[in-house]
């Protein structure tokens, strides 16, 4: 188990700093004829790599045959880096298990919704539920600790792989079984279970365990709060299959960290990582570009969680690519500029190290068109050179290693409980997306020029003068307290429509919407009204909603009314409202999808009052992101040229796309 003392021990006793930012990549040279090893690390002593993820995907070549282990060209990889002073960072290689365990083992395979079996043939096909898969697992991990424990390389550990990223739902009866004892660890009895999940409706009351399934496919809609609890179980499950791995690993090498690798931004958002952050010695994360011009946004929204899930630390980025990726419908190439920007943003935002899937670019098999650092083209070529010109760069700001986030004075809130369960089918509408509604705010105060932390619903509040929680659909008692407290308190809070609408089992607040944070709100909101494809919603603002707005009904003697609704049946019903409160705190209500320009009105309304909203000189009226890491009486400013235009930032000349660290004194 993670204590304090082992938390970070990368940054703390330098077994991964040692004061130089890692750079480097995932490593798969059993991919390879022997021969390509060798100028695989004279390329990477070019590049400046100092660290690799090895191993990931070779089980199969591990352990060839039940109990039969081969090692040695793993052995002789681990000596060749260490040789060239490249450490590792060795996986337990269990992301994907050989064809034999399938084979003699078929009740590890994962099984769908509609009951399909998913085959070998592709990766990640094991049930995290089975104990079969768990003893074959645990038994491989111990085995890699046991012979790797003293080698010179090690420096971490990487559980697994990208865990749950294509297995995270399986609907077997393996996971029905733990699926019930889960159950009945939340609720205890099946009556406070029924209560939750209101199986009163449909005739689904249940009188016994073991007449609960996960939910499958069914004629319609599933039952809300069974969903949401398998979704908590099924990120639970797979957590339990982090902690068994790392277990093994922290009882045979009790001086090596130990982390995995969490998706934050991709596709598996099902799973709650703020709740994995306790069960790794440093936090990893794997992020991916999403092309066109919202992209470096995105990047830095996810950068900021990840730095704020790893509690302001300094975390680890495990993976992203140095151009194009092979899964989208269609995946450009990074423009001149970018692959340097996104390394360093991600950096600005408390990475220590700099890593990419994959080192070189694979021949065959499924990514083969993913970008590597040494791309197909091999070193002649403007990838190899830019990767080349980032290493120069870490190595020349190198001393920003173990630097903490400054902490803003704006805050975004992220849930992934209002993710999961905002987009639902059966909602007045299927056109929202929590995320992008999440990230609208986030970019609106950098359009602003403000600097904001994105931190998870679960986190402190304290010394935030304003917190903004877009569409923050499930509120529980507790979550209610702490955001009234924030207005309470003589500060600020910003929520938006569909917020505090369901509590933490997916039941409605009753009395009217926005449900639990109604009362501090001080407005009613008696129906929704999603909007359909063509037919926007004018504000007299000048603002347009295109998916969402509602009619608030009733509004408070102490609420002013910032926006109404112009035209249509909501003609001159308020759209935003804010409550003040006593003691000079706010709480501002907005109706609809604004869009960024929307969104940056709300909020220079409430800039006389927060004065935390004031635009930063250096963001150079929202064309540039300033973000800050401080060490002792040290601050490192990052000033990321938001643009494709040349910017100055005080007395910087930032040309398109770049980003500038100055270090100063810290006041």
């Amino acid at each position: 188990m993670t204590t304090d003392a082992t938390k970070n021990r990368w940054v703390k006793n330098g077994s991964l700093g040692e004061g130089k930012l890692r750079f480097g990549a995932d490593y798969n040279p059993e991919q390879w004829p022997r021969e390509v090893w060798d100028e695989d690390v004279r390329l990477m002593r070019e590049a400046g790599v100092n660290i690799v993820s090895l191993g990931i995907f070779s089980w199969a070549l591990l352990e060839p045959r039940p109990g039969e282990w081969d090692f040695g060209w793993l052995d002789e990889v681990m000596d060749l880096l260490h040789a060239h002073g490249i450490d590792v960072d060795l996986a337990t290689a269990t992301a994907s298990p050989p064809p034999w365990l399938a084979k003699n083992h078929p009740e590890i395979l994962p099984v769908g919704v509609d009951g399909t079996v998913f085959w070998p043939g592709s990766r990640q096909h094991w049930r995290p539920t089975s104990p079969v898969f768990r003893e074959h697992a645990l038994r491989l991990t111990r085995t890699l600790a046991e012979r790797y424990a003293d080698h010179p390389a090690l420096v971490a550990w990487h559980v697994s792989n990208e865990l749950g990223c294509h297995n995270l739902y399986d609907y077997s009866d393996d996971a029905a079984r733990a699926f019930r004892l889960w159950l009945a660890a939340r609720y205890g009895t099946l009556d406070a279970l029924n209560d939750a999940w209101g199986t009163a409706f449909w005739s689904q009351r249940y009188g016994a365990w073991d007449e609960i399934l996960p939910p499958r496919i069914a004629p319609t809609l599933r039952n809300p709060g069974q969903r949401l609890d398998f979704e908590r179980f099924s990120s639970d499950a797979v957590r339990d299959h982090l902690r068994a791995e790392a277990a093994v690993l922290h009882e045979a090498t009790p001086d090596v960290p130990v982390t995995t690798n969490f998706m934050v931004a991709q596709n598996v958002r099902d799973i709650d990582y703020v709740s994995w952050a306790g069960d790794v010695d440093f936090v990893s994360n794997d992020h991916y570009l999403r092309p066109g011009p919202i992209g470096r946004d995105d990047l830095s929204f996810w950068a900021n969680l990840t730095g704020n899930i790893a509690g302001g630390r300094p975390w680890f980025l495990m993976e992203h690519a140095t151009s194009a990726v092979n899964w989208r419908e269609v995946n450009p190439p990074k423009r001149p500029g970018e692959l340097v920007r996104d390394a360093l943003t991600h950096v600005a935002h408390g990475a220590d190290a700099v890593c990419y899937f994959q080192w070189r670019q694979s021949r065959a098999g499924g990514e083969r068109y993913h970008s590597g650092m040494l791309p197909h083209a091999g070193a002649d070529s403007r990838v190899f050179r830019d990767v080349v010109a980032l290493g120069q760069r870490l190595q020349e700001i190198a001393g920003i290693t173990g630097a903490l986030r400054e902490r803003a004075r704006v805050a975004v809130l992220f849930d992934y409980e209002s993710w999961w369960v905002s987009g639902r089918e059966g909602h007045p509408t299927e056109g929202l997306a929590y995320d992008v509604e999440a990230l609208t705010w986030y970019r609106a105060l950098l359009d602003a020029g403000v600097r904001a932390d994105v931190i998870p619903a679960s986190a402190s509040f304290d010394g935030y003068e304003v917190v903004v929680a877009p569409m923050l659909h499930v509120v529980d008692e507790a979550l209610r307290g702490r955001l009234a407290a924030v207005a309470e308190s003589g500060r600020h809070l910003v929520t938006t429509y569909f917020s505090g609408v369901v509590d933490e089992y997916d039941r409605v607040w009753l009395g009217g919407y926005p449900g639990a944070l109604r009362e501090v709100l001080g407005i009613r909101v008696e129906e929704f009204v999603p909007l359909l494809a063509g037919s926007p919603a004018a504000l007299a603002s000048g603002a347009e909603a295109t998916v969402w707005s509602e009619r608030i009904v009733h509004v408070g003697d102490d609420v002013e009314v910032l926006d109404t609704y112009a035209g249509g049946d909501l003609d001159g019903a308020p759209a935003v409202t804010r409550r003040r409160l006593p003691g000079g705190g706010t709480a501002t209500y907005v109706s609809a999808d604004l869009g960024v320009a929307g969104a940056g009105g709300v909020l220079r309304a409430l800039t006389a009052e927060a004065p935390a909203l004031a635009a930063d000189p250096l963001a150079a009226d929202g064309r540039v992101e300033v973000i800050s890491r401080v060490q002792g009486d040290t601050r490192h400013l990052f000033l990321a040229n938001r643009t494709d235009e040349p910017v100055r930032a005080g007395d910087v000349e930032l040309a398109p796309r770049e980003v500038a660290v100055r270090t100063q004194p810290r006041h």
